[in-house]
């Protein structure tokens, strides 16, 4: 089983707003209508038909997930989730756990499979990077069981030395990167 989702997960630096998938996350915030960092690169590659869309979901709570189409995107969808805010505290690392396993829910029941994560909740939220890859890495290891059919999840750093932390557990975890 391990080699199985070996072959399935991808660590990459780069932009998510560029990627050709199914679906590509959204970091966002609970009014889900744009903000900083990844999500107002979303929004704005994405065009005013997103935030359109998202003003009809009525938001989103801590952990949970909400899909709408990708408009300009490349991705055929956008899952919003909102990760939290980091306190130090239990819960901060179940609620991000519930945001990648959400997401993943989502993108199954749309059909989705191939999913591109950016680093939930380390920008503006102040999530610990490291402490985060292990929560996304072991959370999404977790839901891909040999009769899912997602075939790609790939994790989209925007910078090098977050990439190099997600390869870094990655490797620890499976014994290669």
């Amino acid at each position: 089983m391990t080699s199985e989702i070996t072959r399935r997960i991808e660590i990459k630096a780069g932009d998510i707003t560029q990627l050709t998938v199914d679906a590509i996350v959204n970091a966002a915030n609970q009014s889900l209508l744009g903000g900083g960092g990844v999500d107002g690169a979303i929004h704005r590659a994405a065009g005013p038909e997103l935030l359109a869309e998202c003003r009809v979901l009525g938001g989103c709570l801590p952990g949970e997930a909400k899909i709408t189409k990708g408009y300009n995107l490349l991705a055929k969808h956008v899952i919003h989730t909102v990760g939290p805010i980091y306190s130090g505290k239990f819960e901060d690392a179940r609620i991000l756990s519930r945001c990648y396993k959400n997401s993943l829910t989502l993108a199954l029941k749309y059909n989705c499979h191939t999913v591109a994560f950016p680093a939930i909740s380390c920008g503006a939220y102040g999530y610990p990077i490291k402490d985060a890859c292990k929560i996304a890495i072991d959370s999404v290891s977790d839901v891909l069981t040999s009769d899912t059919p997602l075939t790609k999840i790939l994790f989209i750093l925007f910078m090098s030395d977050q990439k190099k932390i997600y390869n870094d557990y990655f490797k620890k975890k499976f014994g290669k990167s």
